[in-house]
This record gives C-alpha cells, sequence and structure tokens, in this order.
C-alpha cells in the first residue's frame, strides 16, 4: 500500500509526530499504529527505507512526501 493510501487512515496525532519528526527514526509505536492500517512493511514497499539496521526509517521519497503532505495542511488543506 503506498503512503497515500494509508495516511488518511492513521490517527492524527500519528500524522502529526511524523511530521513533526520527519527524517527521524520511526519508533515501534508510530511504526506500530503504521503497519495496523499499511500492513507489514516489505522492501517492496515506496515509503520504506533500505533499513539494515534495527531502527526503521521511511524511504525518501515518503519523506518528501510527508513534508508536501504537511505543507498542503498548513495552508488549510486535508
Amino acid at each position: 500500500m503506498n503512503i497515500e493510501n494509508w495516511w488518511p487512515l492513521l490517527k492524527s496525532s500519528t500524522r502529526q509526530w511524523l511530521i513533526d519528526n520527519n527524517g527521524d527514526v520511526v519508533p515501534p509505536s508510530i511504526l506500530d499504529q503504521i503497519t495496523a492500517v499499511a500492513g507489514y512493511p516489505t522492501a517492496e514497499a515506496s515509503w520504506v527505507a533500505d533499513n539494515c539496521a534495527e531502527d526503521f526509517l521511511l524511504s525518501d521519497q515518503a519523506i518528501d512526501w510527508i513534508e508536501e503532505a504537511a505543507n498542503d495542511e498548513d495552508a488549510g488543506g486535508e
């Protein structure tokens, strides 16, 4: 599932955390909320970074998308 599809299904507090911490390591509690709506992250998912370490990161594409979504929300969208 693409970020465009699961983003609106997240709690607003989860979306806000992702906006406020865009590019940071995604903590297990936030990742659990994402996987509840998007399914388990696979290497093929465009929103998943190359997570070789134990920390989970979103892909550059997802980080850019979140930044754009945040800017739209700040402009009165959503």
